[in-house]
């Protein structure tokens, strides 16, 4: 991946962009996104987008949710200590002693999150798995209205996490699940900028995956795509500990290439199209087995008005839902080359009515 493009990676992934939240996110992206398309908004909902060859047929939407999973401020005590919830699904056993940072009234304040030292815990409770009730974040407030004056409750934080790289063009982050997406959908529109498709091309930063596919949705039913191709990550199975999942996810591995999904939620034609993409552009590629709904972007494009081809490509990911999840960037890059070339290759004339 080039330089530029990298740094860019970097600047998105290093902003805040919990669900419901993802103003931050929303304005580097759409930044990004006026350097090559013919127009990039907002909509009322909070999905970022951007179209290429607005007047060209037919509509194929490319989704990827910029929202992650975060933290929401719900209590400030006497002593300025703050109570807190989940937005998404969290892994609890990852947030004692984390720091966080918090989207507060007058910019970001920096917390971490407290719990009983394991010195005065009862024996019992050593053993039993944390729950969120039982934690706090601590910003150093001397009292409630200090605390106050900071932060209000409702504001949203995350794990203070940023990009950084690995070794063997590894890189980890927060939030990869789904910034990576939406940086893919960014890029391959930006590609298919240079590749004069004769499909409008509708690149979409969805919000608000975590907790219900929600912005999906919302633009779906608005652009009204022929076609959808939603990107987002899936689990590697290639760390230690997955071996047995193997037989139910499949042999799934970083810098192996764009996973394709196969079933369901995929139409077959669609499948078949970025198959044969990845194999003429030599861009390698893996096959997920996808059973049912997949609880993606896709998902909720396939079901928008009376039906839209759908497919689904992913990006391997290490140790999801956590702030060290880990992707490779050369699927990065060869999922938006795999996205663009499929893409370039649909017209008017191409069915995907499955036979």
């Amino acid at each position: 991946m080039k330089k530029d493009r990298i740094a860019f990676f970097r600047r998105y992934m290093d902003t805040v962009c919990p669900s419901g939240y993802e103003q931050e996110a929303s304005r580097v992206w759409r930044a990004e996104a006026e350097r090559f398309a013919d127009r990039a908004w907002v909509d009322s909902h909070g999905n970022s987008i951007a179209v290429v060859n607005e007047g060209g047929s037919p509509r194929v939407m490319l989704a990827g949710h910029a929202d992650e999973i975060g933290l929401m401020i719900t209590c400030i005590d006497d002593k300025g200590f703050l109570s807190f919830t989940g937005i998404g699904g969290w892994d609890t056993q990852i947030l004692p002693g984390q720091r966080v940072r918090i989207q507060g009234t007058k910019g970001p304040v920096l917390g971490l999150i407290g719990r009983k030292p394991i010195h005065l815990l009862k024996e019992d409770d050593r053993k039993k798995v944390v729950q969120i009730e039982d934690l706090w974040i601590d910003i150093g407030a001397k009292d409630r209205a200090d605390a106050a004056s900071l932060v209000s409750i409702g504001d949203a934080a995350v794990l203070d996490y940023g990009f950084a790289d690995l070794r063997n063009d590894l890189v980890t982050a927060r939030g990869f699940d789904d910034r990576v997406g939406a940086f893919v959908v960014l890029e391959a529109a930006r590609l298919l900028a240079e590749m004069k498709p004769s499909a409008a091309v509708y690149a979409v930063a969805t919000v608000q995956e975590e907790i219900g596919l929600r912005g999906a949705i919302t633009s779906a039913f608005g652009i009204e795509p022929k076609v959808g191709i939603a990107v987002d990550v899936c689990h590697a199975s290639d760390t230690p500990g997955t071996e047995a999942e193997k037989k139910r996810i499949g042999e799934i591995g970083v810098g192996k290439g764009a996973v394709i999904a196969r079933g369901p939620n995929i139409n077959p034609p669609l499948f078949q199209l970025l198959v044969e993409t990845a194999k003429k552009q030599k861009i390698p590629y893996q096959v997920e087995p996808a059973p049912r709904g997949t609880g993606t972007d896709a998902n909720a494009m396939q079901l928008s008005h009376s039906g839209v081809a759908t497919g689904l490509v992913s990006v391997p990911n290490r140790y999801m839902h956590s702030p060290c999840e880990v992707v490779h960037l050369g699927d990065v890059e060869n999922i938006s080359k795999l996205i663009a070339h499929t893409v370039a290759r649909i017209t008017d004339k191409t069915s995907f009515i499955p036979k």
